[in-house]
């Protein structure tokens, strides 16, 4: 059977999602109370899936409970706590860095579970990627504090296999409907460690429930909603490989936003980013060829 060509209008759609997440970093320095990363996931998790399943009011059947739980735990529990824990202890361009390995977690990862190929182009992205990150986001004195730089890959590898699972399992329900399984359950996750281990949040501020109004809406159940659909229709490697944007996005942030310098060196990454990102799309729309029936009915 034939592989189908991916759809611009599917790459589109599923690009919008790490293009928000951009403002991840800019929305927790500038509008988070500092020193709260689990319970900032949880409350970016929960409510935004509270919502999302008294929309469209279906619970999981079966053994879509267990594998809800366990990729709301690899795509927002784990994955969250990490990627914050990493934001508070790392400047965002070494934390950006760090997290730039997923995609090529997610390549070897699609390999051993779900059988898709690894295409040369594929590495090539994915090195090409983590370049242009690190010319983008990198400073000569960022700081590697080693508890941030542990989480950011640990984050990596959560995220990988919560990518690649979801492709795996394919839900049998609408992304959104699936979306709030996964947001709901990666906030119950969250809930009793974020209680257990860390102090009350102090009284919220105006830009505490804007930045977590944000986080949670739209950088969650907007955007998740996207992923998950993209994740549908295309394959994994393809989906993470559109990650970069996020580090693209966080960095013209800081220009347009902060007012931060936009040097030389960061206009190279740019453009490294965005032919990995290209390089990423091709690898994954190369076609097979068509296999003799003979063959395809005795294949794996």
């Amino acid at each position: 059977m034939k592989i189908k060509s991916a759809s611009p209008t599917d790459i589109a759609l599923t690009a919008i999602a790490p293009a928000i997440w951009g403002s991840t970093y800019l929305v927790t320095t500038e509008f988070l109370p500092h020193g709260y990363p689990l319970t900032v996931a949880m409350l970016r998790a929960l409510p935004a899936g509270i919502i999302l399943l008294l929309i469209v009011r279906q619970l999981p059947q079966g053994v879509w409970w267990l594998r809800s739980f366990i990729l709301g735990a690899l795509n927002f529990s784990f994955f969250w706590a990490m990627l914050f824990v990493s934001a508070y202890r790392l400047p965002g361009g070494v934390a950006a860095t760090v997290g730039a390995i997923q995609p090529l977690i997610v390549v070897v990862l699609a390999r051993l579970l779900i059988g898709t190929a690894i295409r040369p182009l594929a590495i090539v992205a994915g090195f090409v990627g983590i370049v242009g990150v690190g010319l983008l986001v990198l400073t000569p004195s960022a700081a590697l504090d080693p508890i941030g730089i542990m989480a950011g890959l640990a984050g990596a590898v959560s995220m990988a296999f919560g990518t690649v699972l979801t492709r795996h399992w394919a839900p049998p329900v609408s992304s959104l409907t699936f979306t709030a399984w996964q947001l709901t359950a990666g906030g119950l996750l969250l809930l009793p460690i974020a209680l257990l281990l860390e102090p009350t949040l102090p009284a919220p501020t105006l830009a505490n429930v804007l930045g977590m109004a944000w986080l949670g809406l739209i950088g969650a159940a907007f955007t998740y909603l996207l992923w998950f659909r993209g994740l549908s229709k295309l394959e994994p490697a393809a989906v993470a490989s559109l990650g970069f944007l996020s580090p693209l996005v966080a960095t013209l942030l800081g220009w347009g936003v902060l007012g931060q310098n936009l040097s030389p060196v960061q206009l190279i990454g740019m453009v490294a980013v965005l032919a990995s990102v290209w390089l990423g799309q091709r690898a994954q729309m190369a076609r097979r060829p068509v296999a003799p029936l003979a063959a395809a009915a005795v294949s794996p």
